[in-house]
């Protein structure tokens, strides 16, 4: 069956760019070739590759009708035919209309229905790029490589078909790192080249290997410049201050100053230079500005109580939460994401930004907050690339302007608080709406929303070319509108290069932090010889615990003796991935950190304050049978070797006392683990966030305000923590085991 790619017709400039097209027309001029990308006809200002993307961009605001403008303000989902959406989010989509052109690839289905992001009418994909000339998606699929640049192809091919030629900017989400797919945040994984996860590469780095962020970033650059994926909604540079945040395990954890260090490093090379995007390069955006760590005990901003950003400690937000950003803006990042909440003035100290100015601390979220992004991120730290906003802020997640309707918030994110891009719906018709108020009389019949003017709430020319010029400069600065097309071939050949995924493997076997050896470790081969093992794994779901343990028996069948029963083995293998929460969903109480069974907890009201009703949680299936095993493997005179997936900033006074040796992973593949375990490397991660005690340092008042500060990291709570709780060394905050050590920011032992 042919692909696009084999209509593609390539013209090689000498010094200057390669062009390519399918049925572009080219034109020709000093020996030179260039694409008509604005239909004249004429070696336009636009069609010119010798001019700068900015001038380019400039030109080309200038030719584009008003509806094709208003289309490159929004981002949606899509999705391939071939690929259909999976997981939690699997049933919204369940009814997507199966019609597909004769590859299989290019999905021509329509979707109606509601998603936590809003109504959605998404249309098939010629519809959406020819009639409605949207050119900017969120690609979920998780295709293989030749797929995706296929895919990729024949959508450019479809948009040179319009007058006005601009291409497909397909965003993802991260595709590198192992770990549970979910909707929304890692759409995808295990395709290309796989590292551990965020957390997990942040470990790594703190053992004294920050050149492996540098192979990190290079192997992204390469695999999704060949897929033709050149926009990725990454990376998280937030720090964690409140552990029970959803998103934490997307970070690289709680240090602004070593997060700083990563911005530095990983955005040059997935972008191609330290001054911004190039042609091989993939564009970042980075997020979510100004650091989504701030949560008022863990509250989600997907859901109404989690909308609030809480700077309690005086200094929080300059300190620990914009250094991170101020890096990345600084490292060229392409384009930032401001997060959906909003700060919360009345449950905050005086804040200062990074020019030493009071903040202002008005309710409205980042997103439409024209302090945070127009004073603070471009007037004070000189960010000049565009500002996307997250996904449904016009429809479900509107924070402090849920009383202006869709065109208004379009309106006011765009021209008043400089948005450029709007993500969660196709929002083309409200934006015209937008649009036209502000020329039709619209507010002389109908009322002006109380604390707003006008000119706030339309959309005007200048803030829409203003917009526009913005990502088209991207597109520009990437190369895309004279060379977007790949090899789906040569997309797979550069995926399997297999020294990206030896780096990747060895980013596993680096991630690995031990927290605690009584001696047993390394168990070499000679130890383990003639010896029993019990092995199983544990995770929130029963029927996953069930298969995990099966593969983990399977790994180990050929190297070690193994047993069905804990009280015959000399050493028990146990890998814990404990779970917690929903991400679309608030729980009935706070998010719970405890490794637990059936555990009462407090629920909470509407405020977020703790009630006398309460439910059970539940973070691992088969939890309380922990003790019960390390009880039989003991009595027997044998070691428990017990690893913790650290998704979350775990309590472990469930799990450490029964164990003679502790590990921790961060999505990190079970077999650099038992490499580490085995002793075929010696660990060197250390934790890139502390763990709590336990309950006792998150508990929360009638007041809703916890003992420990949520905008502040572990490694600092200390501080701000009661003398009661503090030990004989004047730590409170911090896990402490039984040998002593605390499991705090930087701890980890090596062998």
């Amino acid at each position: 069956m042919p692909k696009a790619s084999d209509n593609i017709k390539i013209y090689r400039n000498p010094n200057g760019p390669v062009v390519s097209t399918v049925n572009r027309r080219v034109l020709e001029q000093d020996g030179l070739t260039f694409k008509d990308i604005d239909g004249t006809g004429t070696l336009s200002p636009v069609n010119d590759w010798r001019n700068s993307p900015a001038e380019r961009a400039a030109a080309y605001v200038k030719t584009l009708s008003v509806k094709e403008k208003i289309a490159q303000l929004f981002i949606s989902d899509w999705r391939m035919a071939k690929y259909p959406i999976t997981g939690p989010m699997a049933d919204l989509y369940k009814d997507i209309e199966k019609k597909t052109d004769e590859t299989g690839i290019l999905d021509e289905g329509e979707f109606r229905g509601k998603t936590i992001f809003g109504e959605q009418y998404l249309p098939g994909t010629s519809l959406l790029l020819k009639d409605w000339f949207n050119r900017h998606v969120i690609l979920r699929a998780n295709a293989t490589p030749a797929d995706l640049a296929d895919w990729m192809n024949q959508a450019d091919a479809v948009c040179e078909e319009c007058e006005h030629f601009i291409p497909v900017a397909a965003a993802s989400n991260s595709r590198n790192e192992n770990g549970e797919l979910v909707f929304g945040m890692n759409d995808a994984g295990g395709v290309l080249a796989t590292w551990p996860g965020t957390l997990g590469i942040a470990a790594a780095v703190k053992g004294n290997n920050i050149d492996l962020v540098d192979k990190f970033a290079d192997t992204i650059r390469r695999e999704w410049n060949a897929c033709g994926l050149r926009k990725g909604y990454m990376y998280m540079a937030d720090a964690v201050t409140d552990p029970r945040w959803q998103r934490t395990y997307g970070t690289f954890g709680e240090d602004p100053a070593l997060i700083s260090e990563i911005m530095a490093h990983i955005i040059p090379r997935i972008q191609g230079s330290d001054h911004g995007v190039t042609e091989d390069g993939v564009a970042v955006t980075t997020k979510h500005f100004p650091g989504g760590g701030a949560r008022e005990n863990g509250f989600d901003p997907h859901y109404a109580a989690g909308q609030w950003n809480v700077y309690a400690t005086p200094g929080s937000l300059e300190t620990y939460h914009l250094p991170p950003f101020a890096a990345a803006v600084k490292a060229g990042t392409s384009s930032i994401m401001p997060y959906y909440s909003k700060p919360a003035a009345a449950k905050s100290a005086v804040q200062h930004d990074l020019a030493g100015n009071t903040v202002e601390m008005k309710p409205y979220g980042f997103a439409y907050n024209k302090y945070f992004i127009d004073t603070m991120l471009r007037g004070q730290m000189g960010f000049d690339g565009y500002i996307n906003s997250d996904t449904g802020i016009a429809h479900n997640m509107a924070w402090g302007v849920e009383m202006l309707d869709v065109p208004e918030r379009i309106g006011f994110a765009v021209t008043n608080a400089g948005v450029d891009i709007i993500s969660g719906l196709f929002d083309n018709e409200a934006g015209m709406e937008a649009y036209n108020r502000g020329k039709n009389g619209y507010y002389e019949t109908h009322p002006l929303p109380e604390g707003f003017a006008k000119e706030e709430l339309t959309l005007t020319d200048e803030a829409l070319d203003r917009a526009v010029a913005r990502t088209l400069t991207e597109l520009f600065a990437l190369g895309m509108f004279e060379n977007p097309y790949r090899d789906p071939d040569e997309a797979a050949r550069i995926v399997a290069t297999p020294s990206d995924w030896e780096a990747a493997a060895d980013a596993h076997r680096r991630s690995v932090v031990l927290l605690k050896n009584d001696g047993t470790l390394p168990l070499t081969a000679d130890k383990r010889a003639n010896k029993k093992i019990y092995a199983e794994a544990f995770l929130k779901n029963a029927k996953h615990a069930a298969d995990s343990t099966a593969a983990l028996r399977k790994e180990l069948a050929d190297t070690c003796i193994l047993v069905d029963d804990p009280a015959q083995a000399d050493f028990a293998l146990l890998f814990v991935s404990p779970s917690s929460g929903e991400y679309f969903n608030a729980t009935p109480g706070y998010l719970e950190l405890d490794i637990c069974e059936d555990k009462t907890v407090c629920n909470v009201d509407a405020n977020g304050k703790p009630m006398a009703d309460t439910h059970t949680e539940t973070t691992l299936h088969g939890g309380k049978r922990l003790a019960e095993i390390a009880a039989s493997v003991h009595a027997n005179g044998g070691k428990v070797i017990t690893n913790v997936n650290i998704t979350l900033a775990w309590q472990l006074g469930n799990v450490e006392p029964l164990c003679d040796v502790l590990l921790a992973g961060f999505d990190t593949y079970r077999s650099a683990t038992l490499d580490v375990i085995f002793g075929c490397f010696a660990p060197t991660g250390k934790l890139p966030l502390t763990l709590p005690r336990g309950d006792a340092v998150l508990a929360v008042n009638a007041d809703g305000v916890c003992i420990s500060p949520n905008d502040v990291p572990g490694y600092d709570k200390d501080r701000y923590m009661p003398d009661s709780l503090k030990d004989e060394n004047g730590k409170a905050y911090a896990y402490r085991d039984a040998a002593g050590n605390y499991y705090e920011y930087g701890f980890g032992l090596e062998g």
